[in-house]
């Protein structure tokens, strides 16, 4: 009887995928975080509310003003299991203020070390980082039971994104590197890492990234030209004045508008050219006999039937984002052409339409580029 060779439990390949992220991320590690405007005093822990006391909180309409007053116990650092006395400020902003209830859990800043009886800690917050955690797991649980090796693949290349934008994208735009550039070559990168991830560095794999790479150069350009055309200048960002107020008044918006146009929708190009290589792939798979063109053909009829969803699921996404203001003009009853005009329509409106038209070009630019490759060296039947 023959004896069974034990597989092992990677491949080569997965070794490989394993290490080039390894070395990408002590790299990325080693990036030092751009100098804090100000040095932060003291230190913040999670605290338990005991008890509120609202009597210095007034109500105007549908806001709240005024102080309240909480009795809070620190459960985390140096002064654990500690009651202390909180405020917490309310500034009538629906969207910054928060209010405190007993049984909550709270960010705290404590501005003494070694705070005395009186002393009043400043409540900074909702402690949001538990349930956080608990969803993240459920979300990596889920995606590897169901995806398996390629879903823990999956997963990786979703944490190594996040870094990538953390620890490269943000630090060096806020040196002043050209924010839309930058964007795009760390876009670029991470198409690489990830085509490499889930295809492999095959034809396939090449032409999803070509293709993508390509869609996202035409909609970055794209996206300068028509914010300068429509004059968005990128203030519509959120927070964007505040970080001009706040030291970085070299920095360009509009550029930054137009880095975020593609950031926003390079997931959804990645998609499709992933989609259409697969397809040409198994198109030239079981028929090695077809030409160039008749592969692009079938590449491009791929693209049709899937670009359609992909646009609208964009529209869907940037409207979900901005559905309180649509509200808004629909009760003030303005016609379409009113609120078009609009600077925070205008931007998202432009957010759609670069996002499609990077979706659009971006089939018959995988479809040339895989109509290519897989006439040029046909797979053949297995």
């Amino acid at each position: 009887m023959a004896r069974l060779e034990a597989k092992p439990l990677l491949s080569k390949h997965d070794l490989c995928i394993l290490l080039v992220l390894a070395v990408c991320t002590a790299f990325l590690l080693l990036i030092p975080p751009p100098a804090r405007l100000a040095a932060q005093s003291g230190f913040r822990a999670r605290a338990r509310v005991l008890d509120v006391d609202n009597s210095l909180v007034e109500k105007h309409n549908l806001v709240l003003f005024g102080s309240q007053r909480l009795n809070v116990k620190i459960l985390n650092g140096p002064l654990k299991g500690q009651v202390f006395p909180a405020g917490n400020e309310l500034r009538a902003q629906m969207e910054l203020d928060k209010l405190f209830k007993p049984g909550d859990t709270a960010v705290v800043v404590i501005d003494k070390p070694d705070p005395v009886e009186g002393d009043m800690l400043i409540a900074q917050d909702h402690s949001r980082l538990g349930w956080t955690i608990v969803l993240f797991a459920l979300f990596c649980i889920l995606l590897c039971i169901f995806g398996g090796w390629t879903g823990f693949n999956a997963l990786l290349s979703f944490l190594f994104s996040c870094l990538v934008i953390w620890k490269a994208v943000i630090p060096l735009a806020l040196r002043g590197w050209p924010a839309s550039w930058t964007i795009f070559g760390s876009v670029v990168f991470l198409t690489a890492v990830i085509m490499y991830l889930v295809a492999g560095l095959n034809k396939r794999g090449i032409t999803a990234f070509l293709g993508a790479t390509l869609g996202i150069l035409t909609g970055l350009l794209t996206a300068h030209l028509f914010t300068f055309l429509l004059k968005i200048n990128g203030f519509t960002l959120p927070y964007a004045q505040a970080l001009l107020f706040s030291g970085y008044e070299f920095l360009n918006l509009s550029d930054i508008f137009a880095g975020a146009m593609i950031l926003a929708s390079s997931g959804a190009v990645m998609d499709l050219a992933m989609d259409i290589a697969c397809g040409i792939e198994e198109v030239s798979r079981h028929n090695p006999t077809l030409s160039c063109s008749e592969l692009m053909r079938s590449g491009l009829r791929i693209g049709r039937s899937v670009v359609g969803t992909m646009t609208t699921t964009l529209l869907l996404a940037y409207s979900g984002g901005y559905i309180t203001l649509l509200m808004m003009f629909c009760a003030q009853g303005n016609s379409p052409w009113d609120f078009i005009n609009n600077p925070l329509v205008a931007a998202e409106s432009v957010k759609t339409l670069i996002g499609s038209f990077s979706l659009v070009l971006v089939a018959p630019f995988t479809a040339l580029l895989g109509a290519w490759l897989y006439h040029a060296s046909p797979i053949g039947r297995n």
